[in-house]
């Protein structure tokens, strides 16, 4: 009775799993702040890939981290870097049988940790950014993505990115559109998982923790660019901007369930405070009643084996 009259569903197709792979490792590196979760060698990276689209996850989200970094990110646009070279490591291993996915930013790949180029003062410059987000995006579907995810929050980036792949024949790709993305202080662990060089916070671009009307905006811009689905991160404190944006939005609706929501659980389930199974499901579960069509989470796997 209670499957025949449920309100929301969660299966393994609704969820992505985001993945890191670094260079020059040569076995897996666990993530102190996220246990469970390990910065990837190309190896491993491949059959832990695989394991996943066999459970069922609808979709892959790769990160790379560069052994080195520059100014500019330029390990971003080198065919021979690691995560175009992990692109198509994934491409060959996997062909179309999920759907794969890059982290088109630059914070991963610059020695100050922003997300884009800085201007002579220090402050990050939007439109220089957008020049080499172009060519990182031409540079992630040659190495094999299906969807390219630009998080930076520039000005303009998806209608940047569309024309340059649009310019050069790759009119199938996909752009999934961070949409909202808010300056939050559950990031922490991810910083450690990317090894990032960040010093300060990105307030200058990411969006006030306090503003729902301005995602509403930043939403409507990036559709009006030509996103292909739209991203609102993070997940758990912001399910109204989720609910939000479903109902304003005609394509998909993500949401990133982070880093820091992640380690929150994982942290009381290991102290007993929490079933650490139930706790996962309702979350997720909540995630997808406010409205999110799809779910970047580091439990994809294991919550699919759980859900098949």
């Amino acid at each position: 009775m209670r499957r025949l009259v449920g309100e929301t569903t969660l299966r393994p197709r609704q969820l992505i799993l985001p993945m890191f792979v670094a260079e020059g490792l040569d076995a897996p590196r666990p993530i102190s702040s996220m246990p469970g979760v390990v910065q990837h060698t190309r190896d491993t990276l491949r059959k832990a890939a695989v394991d996943a689209v066999n459970a069922g996850v609808g979709g892959l989200m790769l990160f790379g981290i560069p052994a080195t970094r520059d100014a500019e990110g330029s390990g971003a646009v080198d065919e021979k870097g690691i995560l175009n070279v992990a692109l198509r490591d994934l491409r060959h291993e996997l062909g179309d049988a999920t759907v794969l996915m890059a982290d088109t930013c630059l914070d991963e790949f610059t020695d100050h940790g922003h997300c884009g180029v800085l201007d002579a003062d220090g402050g990050v410059d939007n439109d220089a950014t957008l020049r080499i987000y172009a060519q990182m995006a031409i540079a992630q579907v040659e190495a094999g993505a299906h969807v390219l995810g630009p998080s930076g929050m520039m000005d303009g980036q998806i209608g940047v990115i569309r024309r340059a792949l649009d310019e050069v024949g790759h009119k199938d790709a996909a752009i999934l559109a961070y949409a909202a993305k808010y300056a939050s202080a559950f990031y922490g662990p991810f910083r450690e998982a990317v090894d990032s060089q960040l010093k300060g916070d990105r307030k200058t671009y990411q969006q006030d923790p306090g503003n729902a009307r301005e995602a509403l905006r930043e939403i409507e811009l990036d559709l009006a660019e030509g996103a292909d689905m739209i991203m609102v991160k993070p997940a758990l404190s912001y399910l109204d901007v989720i609910k939000a944006a479903a109902d304003i939005s005609p394509v998909p609706v993500a949401a990133y369930n982070i880093s820091g929501e992640y380690a929150m659980v994982e942290a009381a389930a290991a102290n007993g405070w929490l079933d650490r199974e139930r706790t996962v499901l309702e979350v997720l579960t909540s995630i997808r009643r406010a409205g999110a069509d799809m779910i970047l989470t580091y439990w994809a796997a294991e919550a699919a084996a759980w859900l098949d």
